[in-house]
């Protein structure tokens, strides 16, 4: 019985040391964590997804800006609160006409429309002056708006020849906002905190 039950046990160790022995291909690219989605699971279309931000930073986080200075300031101007609801509707839905249309694996679908919801949620810190960045836009990056469709109305595929890491070199910050360095902080901390309320409010 005791040579039976030892038996068990040596087996039992023997397959749990194995378990634990045996090398695991792990996607990782450093210590912290940081996962490479480059191929990922031999998805073809997952092909140089790290060469955008680059490996080691996949919701594009900005590390420095380079402000240019404008002919004119640009300033901002109140429009009612629907219009720019509307607009910013419009580059959502666009952004997942791009996603579905462009894109044929639900998995690279999932994970690219997780950088962009990323990358976009990066700009709260901008304005509310948190993050040490200017709370402004990349010039360089909005002029291609108008090239996002052929002449027939279908999705172009124009490489517009920059990447992630071109993000702020060529930032134009908007003039004319309430910013006030005493008061604002509070003020858009409980801007923010409301906005998050009904956030999970909402579900």
């Amino acid at each position: 019985m005791f040579g039976k039950l030892f038996s068990t046990a040596v087996l039992v160790s023997a397959l749990i040391a194995g378990a634990v022995a045996k090398p695991v291909q792990l996607n990782r690219l450093t210590a912290r964590g940081d996962i490479s989605f480059d191929n990922w699971h031999g998805i073809s279309s997952f092909d140089g997804f790290d060469n955008f931000y680059g490996t080691d930073n996949f919701i594009g986080t900005i590390h420095s800006q380079t402000v240019v200075e404008q002919d004119q300031e640009l300033v901002c101007h109140s429009e009612s609160i629907e219009i720019v609801q509307q607009r910013l509707l419009v580059i959502q839905e666009l952004a997942k006409r791009i996603i579905t249309e462009q894109v044929c694996e639900v998995e690279t679908q999932t994970v690219v429309f997780e950088q962009f919801h990323s990358s976009l949620g990066l700009f709260s810190h901008d304005l509310r002056r948190t993050s040490g960045l200017h709370a402004g836009f990349d010039a360089g990056i909005t002029s291609h708006f108008g090239d996002f469709f052929d002449e027939d109305g279908s999705l172009s595929t124009d490489d517009f020849g920059f990447s992630g890491a071109d993000v702020g070199s060529n930032t134009v910050v908007v003039g004319g906002s309430n910013w006030d360095a005493e008061t604002s902080p509070a003020s858009v901390a409980s801007a923010y905190s409301a906005a998050r309320s009904a956030f999970y409010g909402s579900y």
